[in-house]
């Protein structure tokens, strides 16, 4: 069983075209096959039924010239008796009184025509003659007042059956024309209605390996193809943004490992221009593992970042309710007792046009440093302002340093590397360039006193 079927796996089509064609095919085959079943029996049945009614005229003319009105049968003599006579047997109840002049008493058609002349009623019969010739007979009775005869006449098939089997020849050639004629008509149907299947998968291909913003949309297309566009689409921005991810990963570990490579290479270079002490060789090694944990630092950061991107890829732009997103970060904002976090909003519900974790990602960085420098207010205002939406972030704490206000947003610099508090520095230098990705903005106002305040401006949902 398993070597049958692995045979006929085998011989099935490889395409969808072909198997197609193939059940379109079997099919017609088996639909053409009853039909021509039918066809063929419907046609043999009214080839015997004509020959039935052939040989019911036919005694109906015989039965003409016998007389039963007497005592006896008697057979009339007539012009053209010898036609009448051929293939004809007059019973005189069961007597035999006339036979075709050709018959035997012991041949096939004899015997038949006695065997029907001793039933009580009309009937029919086909029997194989001499050289494998069909002949039917049919007999009929011939009532009279005291006598009854019968009346049996034979007819040869052979002509018949020749037609039938002409029918059933042609039948089966025009079977062939038909089924030759679907399987065709098939495949190019299917071909055709495949077409732009093969198309988009084509242009799917190309657009996959470039990130094309081109898309296949769903208007214009039957029902099936716009939901493989569909899905295609879904497809493609999945694509494309795993290129986005994997370009902007690549472009921040590039940016981002600039420095702490830069000054492990100086260092390298200062150390071997010319022999150092003992006590300058240790400040070398310590700069350069502080160079290397840094970066170590980096690549942890941005891989992390990358991998909630993989998880949770924001597809295609989005909407976001921005005050649900607020509140749940201050909920899980970890901030001193004594800090205070308040959210001010004019409207109840404000509506930005970036997916949820990309917002997220913004603002998390902005509400971090506030709770984490805040002595005892922590405020996140949200308001629309001429198309966007403008998130402002303000504590209380001791604010940035003036001198470190132009290094804010560089990656990997931290204004008190001293404070207490991990981080490599990277938390704002992502926002901003997440928010500008958008069509957004992340700002600092230097004027803000006291303490700091973080603006972000985003495109309105």
């Amino acid at each position: 069983m398993n070597r049958a079927s692995r045979v006929l796996r085998r011989l099935a089509p490889r395409t969808l075209r072909g198997r197609l064609s193939l059940v379109a095919l079997t099919t017609a085959a088996l639909l053409i096959t009853t039909l021509t079943v039918l066809f063929n029996a419907v046609m043999d049945r009214h080839l015997q039924h004509q020959a039935d009614d052939e040989l019911r005229n036919r005694a109906a003319a015989v039965a003409t010239t016998v007389d039963t009105t007497g005592p006896r049968v008697r057979v009339l003599e007539t012009a053209n008796d010898r036609l009448l006579d051929a293939n004809v047997w007059i019973y005189a109840g069961t007597r035999l009184l006339e036979k075709p002049p050709s018959a035997t008493a012991d041949g096939p058609a004899a015997l038949a025509a006695d065997r029907l002349a001793a039933q009580p009623r009309d009937a029919c019969a086909t029997v194989q003659a001499r050289g494998h010739r069909p002949v039917r007979l049919c007999a009929q009775r011939v009532p009279g007042r005291r006598a009854t005869a019968t009346v049996v006449t034979a007819l040869d098939l052979t002509p018949y059956r020749s037609s039938a089997g002409t029918l059933l020849v042609a039948s089966l050639v025009l079977d062939a024309v038909m089924l030759g004629c679907t399987y065709v008509l098939t495949r190019l149907a299917v071909g055709r209605a495949l077409r732009p299947v093969r198309t988009m998968t084509d242009h799917a291909t190309q657009w996959s390996a470039v990130g094309s913003d081109e898309r296949f949309g769903t208007e214009d297309h039957p029902a099936e193809l716009a939901r493989l566009g569909a899905s295609l689409d879904a497809l493609l921005d999945r694509i494309r943004t795993v290129l986005r991810h994997e370009q902007q990963l690549t472009g921040e570990l590039s940016h981002e490992l600039r420095t702490p490579l830069t000054r492990i290479v100086v260092e390298l270079d200062w150390w071997r221009a010319r022999p150092r002490t003992d006590a300058e060789t240790g400040a070398t090694h310590a700069v350069i593992a502080e160079a290397a944990q840094s970066m170590r630092t980096i690549c942890d950061t941005l891989l992390n970042d990358a991998r909630e991107n993989a998880l949770n890829p924001a597809t295609v732009p989005g909407t976001t309710d921005v005050l649900a997103v607020l509140d749940r970060l201050l909920q899980r904002l970890d901030t001193p007792e004594q800090v205070k976090t308040v959210v001010e909003t004019q409207v109840p519900v404000l509506v930005a046009g970036v997916a949820p974790a990309l917002l997220e990602r913004i603002v998390s960085p902005l509400l971090t440093n506030a709770g984490r420098y805040a002595h005892s207010r922590l405020t996140v205002s949200a308001r629309r302002v001429s198309g966007a939406v403008r998130i402002d972030v303000v504590d209380d704490g001791p604010g940035v340093p003036e001198t470190f206000g132009d290094e804010l947003f560089q990656p990997g610099r931290r204004g008190d590397p001293g404070d207490g508090h991990d981080g490599a520095g990277l938390g704002l230098p992502l926002a901003r360039r997440l928010a500008r990705a958008v069509g957004g903005e992340v700002s600092y106002d230097p004027r803000h006193t006291p303490g700091a305040r973080f603006t972000v401006s985003l495109p309105a949902g």
